[in-house]
């Protein structure tokens, strides 16, 4: 093998180590930014539940004359 043929492989399996790096960046990115997405998602739901308890709360107050 001459030192030319070596230092190509070694370019090669440089530049295929750094593709390999981005791309597993990229999909850590995109896990992050997916978890980030359902963490709001889950806030918003649980807000949307905390205010409809909020209502029937208020409703059955009414209801049972507690409210005045």
């Amino acid at each position: 093998m001459s030192d030319n043929s070596s230092q190509n492989m070694s370019y090669k399996a440089g530049e295929a180590k750094g593709q390999a790096q981005e791309k597993a960046s990229s999909m850590m990115d995109r896990a992050t930014d997916a978890a980030q997405s359902a963490k709001e998602s889950l806030q918003e739901t649980g807000q949307q539940m905390m205010t409809k308890a909020q209502g029937a709360k208020e409703a059955v107050k009414d209801a049972t004359g507690m409210n005045k």
